[in-house]
């Protein structure tokens, strides 16, 4: 049942994108898919913009190889682990170095670690990884994000 939710809002978040997919240009465009994106996923569009902030530096273009071997892609930094799911939807490393629809898969993934850790800042943390001390250190970066742009 999980699994076949998930499915259902990847497939909609993914039609979104690829919707939105057309929207590309300065950020200043990709500024009106925070809202859009957590509107649609009910998710706070504030921890998004600290989210690119703290990955991209709100860079479309940014890519990232990790030790591990997986890249991070765009704005968000989605890593490349997601992309046979997200190749199910049409979603590839061309769509996530576009800016709105990076955002909007970012969206999706906070969404995901929500449904799993409730409103929380562990959930906010586990956007960047499930290990309890790297997770509760990045929700730390993303509140003084959030503190600096006096949104806390």
């Amino acid at each position: 049942m999980r699994t076949m939710i998930t499915r259902t809002i990847l497939r909609r978040a993914a039609q979104s994108v690829l919707g939105l997919a057309c929207i590309s240009g300065a950020l200043g465009a990709h500024a009106d898919c925070f809202d859009a994106a957590a509107r649609y996923q009910q998710v706070n569009p504030w921890i998004l913009r600290a989210i690119a902030w703290t990955e991209s530096h709100n860079q479309p273009l940014a890519l990232h190889r990790n030790a591990d071997g997986s890249i991070d892609y765009g704005i968000m930094q989605i890593n490349s682990q997601h992309l046979a799911v997200l190749a199910q939807y049409g979603v590839t490393t061309k769509t996530l170095l576009d800016g709105c629809p990076n955002v909007y898969v970012a969206a999706w993934y906070l969404r995901h670690e929500m449904d799993k850790y409730g409103n929380t800042w562990a959930a906010v943390g586990s956007y960047h990884s499930e290990t309890p001390t790297l997770r509760d250190q990045y929700a730390h970066q993303i509140m003084a994000v959030l503190h600096s742009w006096k949104q806390m």
